[in-house]
């Protein structure tokens, strides 16, 4: 499985991004995709996932209500709608597929960075 991101960028803090995701190869296998982000210093956390259904979807707390990740099976894509944009969103952010095998595969990243 290939992943490719896109969608960042610079953005004042209030301000809105869309990240997307392709992926590629083996996605019959893919069970759930989500986004995890890390900061400079910091630890890769968990931003939001999704099932391959698009059934279920899962937040960290610190950005529920204001970013939204939604998937479409036909591209094998999905984005992440980032609103009300905060200084500490600020971090390379990046896409993850988890397969039926219990195998990760991880993007090489996008930056978002948000001016306050």
């Amino acid at each position: 499985v290939q992943l490719v991101e896109s969608g960042g960028g610079l953005v004042q803090a209030g301000g809105s991004l869309r990240l997307s995701c392709a992926a590629s190869g083996s996605t019959f296998s893919i069970r759930a995709m989500g986004w995890y982000r890390q900061a400079p210093g910091k630890q890769r956390e968990l931003v939001a996932t999704i099932t391959s259904g698009g059934r279920t979807t899962n937040y960290a707390d610190s950005v529920k209500g204001r970013f939204t990740i939604s998937r479409d099976n036909a591209k094998n894509t999905i984005y992440l709608q980032m609103n009300s944009l905060k200084f500490e969103d600020t971090a390379v952010y990046y896409c993850n597929a988890e397969t039926l095998y219990q195998r990760n595969y991880w993007g090489r990243g996008t930056q978002v960075t948000v001016s306050s």
